[in-house]
């Protein structure tokens, strides 16, 4: 693109004629399972803090702990002087978390992704998709400089399909899908990369703290462990309630990592405040197993509310639950609408969805009370049935 500010001018009028232009909100305080914006408090429910650790005072206190002995930042990459041993317990206790041998730690679930891509497939290569994937995913194929094949969202069948046509070296996939909250095929796809000897990359973001027995994610509701899934990435700032990212598997996968992921070789090693703020999380996982016991005792509410009302909610059962409006203009009407009556709940408008999937991203927390949830249950209501008698 030439240095051009009229050309920049004309995209932004483009993108703000089609209600797709993007604006940061600033919050002010957080309290509770609410925000303040503009002064005004608004009940969240588009967090990704699923069990409400982000202020837990656990969490708080590990994190005041860590600054005190090592400072507000890491100071530099892990491999030079930046790896403390806030990192490597963090490392070894994700690696018992998720049963596998070893972890890394990376400071975004972007560069997670980037990295593993990157380091386990080469130019001329194929990487297979789901094409909801998170953008993350797709960008680490295309800068891989791999062949990017996306086969239809959840198809197990279409992705063995190109699998057995011989060269896919890496399938990737989410494990929660971030926009619409439902969960991949993970033991067909797992059988199928094992068949066809390809790598399987799974990226659990939403799923890791929420679902699973001990809340180890989606690969642990579904039994596979490190050999039918050797790329385990998982986030640490939404269930966890902390900052960075962790890739997990056998020792030989790790080491490969440490030594190749330009994504973790080349940039500062996260804060030692957030590790041990993710180290206590993962011990109040432990401790509080009633955190992930309420929210999805909430998760069954608003579902079982939203059909009771007719809303058109996507087929999720985790904490993602979209409501699907269409047009971006009328999703930011609704978002609007329901900020007026206490809630904040963001529009997702394309590219982050595809043309004419405009939606409402509700999220549930163990930190929404009932009585919030239904108060958000009678406002879609009103304002959604207000909108279908206009039409």
């Amino acid at each position: 693109m030439r240095r051009d500010a009229t050309l920049l001018r004309q995209r932004l009028a483009q993108l703000e004629a089609s209600a797709n232009r993007r604006r940061a909100r600033i919050v002010e305080a957080r309290v509770g399972a609410s925000v303040v914006v503009a002064g005004r408090e608004l009940v969240d429910f588009c967090t990704n803090d699923y069990l409400g650790l982000t202020r837990h005072p656990a969490l708080i206190r590990a994190a005041q702990a860590a600054a005190a002995t090592f400072g507000a930042g890491s100071g530099s990459a892990h491999l030079v002087t930046g790896h403390t041993r806030e990192h490597q317990a963090l490392e070894e206790e994700l690696a018992a978390f998720t049963g596998r041998q070893r972890a890394l730690l990376f400071s975004t679930g972007y560069m997670a992704n980037l990295g593993v891509v990157g380091s386990f497939c080469a130019r001329h290569e194929q990487v297979l998709e789901d094409r909801l994937n998170h953008a993350s995913l797709i960008d680490a194929a295309r800068l891989s400089g791999a062949e990017l094949e996306r086969y239809a969202h959840l198809d197990a069948a279409a992705a063995e399909r190109l699998l057995a046509a011989g060269r896919a070296t890496l399938l990737a996939t989410d494990g929660v899908f971030s926009m619409d909250g439902d969960v991949a095929p993970l033991a067909a796809l797992a059988a199928a990369t094992a068949a066809h000897d390809s790598w399987l990359l799974v990226d659990d973001a939403h799923g890791l703290g929420v679902l699973g027995a001990d809340g180890a994610g989606s690969l642990q509701e579904a039994g596979l462990g490190e050999r039918a899934v050797p790329l385990l990435m998982g986030t640490l700032g939404k269930a966890l309630g902390s900052f960075g990212a962790f890739v997990a598997g056998e020792h030989e996968v790790i080491e490969h990592l440490l030594q190749t992921a330009r994504t973790f070789i080349y940039t500062t090693a996260l804060p030692p405040p957030a590790v041990a703020a993710s180290r206590a999380a993962l011990r109040v996982l432990r401790e509080e197993p009633q955190l992930r016991a309420r929210l999805h005792a909430h998760i069954a509410r608003f579902t079982t509310g939203a059909a009771q009302l007719g809303l058109p909610l996507g087929p999720s059962r985790t904490a993602i639950q979209p409501l699907r409006v269409g047009a971006s203009a009328a999703a930011l009407a609704l978002s609007a609408a329901l900020e007026a009556a206490g809630f904040w709940v963001a529009a997702i408008r394309p590219p982050t969805v595809p043309e004419g999937s405009a939606r409402l991203r509700i999220t549930l927390s163990a930190a929404h009370r009932e009585s919030q949830i239904d108060a958000l249950l009678e406002t879609l209501g009103r304002l959604c049935g207000t909108a279908r008698a206009a039409h």
